[in-house]
């Protein structure tokens, strides 16, 4: 029963964990690639990159 509680409540932090890496990872990786890729201005692409990060804290 104890062990049962201990999985059901690591579900969450996993969760944020996952979905906080996810977020770094398109950041700092995915999105100045697919931005050089598209040609998007510098600019535009730290802008975005600020915004995932902050979304990134929220979870």
């Amino acid at each position: 029963m104890e062990q049962k509680k201990t999985q059901e409540s690591q579900q969450p932090e996993m969760a944020s964990l996952l979905l906080g890496a996810g977020f770094a990872l398109a950041s700092l990786i995915i999105l100045p690639a697919v931005a050089q890729r598209v040609g998007l201005g510098s600019s535009v692409t730290i802008a975005l990159r600020g915004a995932l990060m902050r979304a990134a804290n929220r979870f």
